[in-house]
């Protein structure tokens, strides 16, 4: 009888881990979870530097960036005809550990993917990946 129960609770275990997610990658899209905005100042290359909107940035004559929400839900901030910010809805989905998939509900351009190259110190940064 204890073996049976060893046996039954070592099955739930596995089965358990099998089922969760990978904690690191939880924990790094969980850190997307935010409005970043982009420090174009740091880009290298392809690779496109974004940092929180909260960041003391220098001036310049616009940002743009994007927020994540947790339930899929994606903000895309392009300037505006008027210099300021214009938001665009759409959504965002995992494909992986490292890559986002990002539609915008306007379909005014296409669908895109975010290679996460990095994520830590609250800096991000991205390639983007046209579809």
């Amino acid at each position: 009888m204890r073996l049976f129960t060893l046996l039954a609770c070592l099955s739930v275990l596995l089965l358990a881990a099998t089922c969760n997610p990978d904690a690191k990658t939880t924990s790094q899209m969980k850190s997307l979870e935010r409005t970043w905005l982009h420090a174009h100042e740091e880009d290298q290359g392809d690779v496109r530097v974004y940092r929180p909107n909260t960041y003391a940035f220098p001036p310049s004559r616009g940002r743009t960036g994007f927020a994540f929400d947790h339930n899929g839900l994606f903000t895309q901030y392009d300037i505006a005809p008027t210099d300021g910010i214009e938001g665009r809805k759409g959504r965002w989905t995992a494909e992986n550990d490292h890559t986002l998939r990002i539609s915008l509900d306007d379909k005014k351009d296409p669908d895109y993917k975010l290679e996460i190259v990095s994520l830590e110190n609250d800096v991000l940064k991205v390639r983007r990946v046209e579809l």
